[in-house]
């Protein structure tokens, strides 16, 4: 509420001025019902972050422009927020295509245009900030686009998916609720209508997307929920289970800094070893980012997901075997 007071008051005395009616920090004051203190920290402010061309008139006691051209900048923003913006510009990465990165792009110019403040070195901030993602999957521009349009005009969108499990590609019908960015790729949660249930969908593996006319109406959260974040992983939707790993004193210094799910549990050991435990939906995520982690970590439960490492164990093994 603070900041649209400023913003009220910086309306008012601009519109005070423009109007040559001479107005000081005492009618400023009065207007608005602060101390002259405030009111003249007001004018100041303008006149130092807005760049308000602003002169004390003796004779008429009040202040005028002496430039009339002088326009008040139409968004009110601080340095920080301009700065989180440019700042997200550089670190989105070009899993879309690059079209948000481009868009925002186009945004942050005429922010700081119509900001008139800020004095962000933006040459070196493209040299300050990086993100860096490895093993996603980017998505064609237009591909990413008609995800999105579908998804804010309730629209219903057709395309071909290409299943990495079976092979098999297959028309579908979908209606999009949701688009995740998970692990810097994009994934659509949508109302499948061959299915007749929730799925979701790699955009990556979209081909020859289609916004249809016909619109749908938006299903309740609550339905689309359970595919977005009980779980561990990409893979929602079934029963938890809840997965207990044991690292390795070693390991455990870096494990105690992550976060792999918000419910997770972690107890320290006495050998300075931990236990994490957190729920899963499937195995098949949760094995990946196991194997990684290699002798440094021991499945303790559930004792099919351990009878599923050690297998795999055996097929490295024997791939390895001299």
């Amino acid at each position: 509420m603070g900041d649209f007071l400023i913003l009220e008051r910086f309306k008012w005395f601009d519109h005070q001025v423009r109007n040559n009616r001479f107005p000081n920090a005492s009618t400023l004051a009065g207007q608005f019902e602060v101390s002259s203190k405030t009111a003249q920290r007001t004018i100041v402010f303008m006149r130092d972050r807005y760049a308000a061309p602003l002169e004390y008139n003796t004779s008429r006691r009040g202040y005028c422009y002496t430039d009339t051209r002088y326009e008040l900048p139409r968004l009110f923003a601080t340095q920080e927020e301009i700065l989180a913006v440019l700042v997200a510009q550089h670190l989105l990465s070009k899993n879309d295509g690059g079209l948000i990165a481009k868009n925002l792009g186009r945004f942050s110019q005429r922010l700081l245009a119509d900001a008139h403040c800020c004095n962000l070195p933006r040459a070196i901030l493209s040299e300050a900030f990086s993100a860096v993602w490895h093993g996603y999957a980017p998505v064609h521009p237009d591909s990413f686009q008609s995800v999105v349009t579908a998804l804010m005009d309730t629209r219903i969108l057709a395309f071909s998916y290409t299943s990495p499990r079976t092979n098999q590609t297959t028309r579908r019908q979908v209606e999009p609720h949701h688009l995740q960015n998970y692990m810097a790729s994009w994934v659509l949660i949508a109302w499948c209508h061959s299915q007749s249930d929730w799925r979701k969908f790699y955009l990556s593996r979209m081909q020859a997307p289609e916004l249809l006319s016909r619109t749908f109406t938006r299903r309740p959260r609550e339905s689309w929920q359970p595919l977005l974040e009980e779980t561990f992983g990409i893979f929602q939707g079934a029963d938890p289970i809840e997965v207990t790993l044991r690292f390795t004193p070693f390991r455990s210094r870096w494990i105690r800094e992550q976060l792999w799910h918000p419910s997770q549990k972690i107890t320290n050991l006495a050998d300075g070893s931990l236990e994490l435990s957190f729920p899963v939906a499937d195995f098949r995520e949760v094995k990946m980012k196991i194997l990684q982690f290699g002798a440094d970590v021991k499945v303790i439960r559930p004792l099919e997901l351990e009878k599923e490492i050690r297998e795999e164990v055996l097929k490295m093994t024997t791939l390895y075997a001299p």
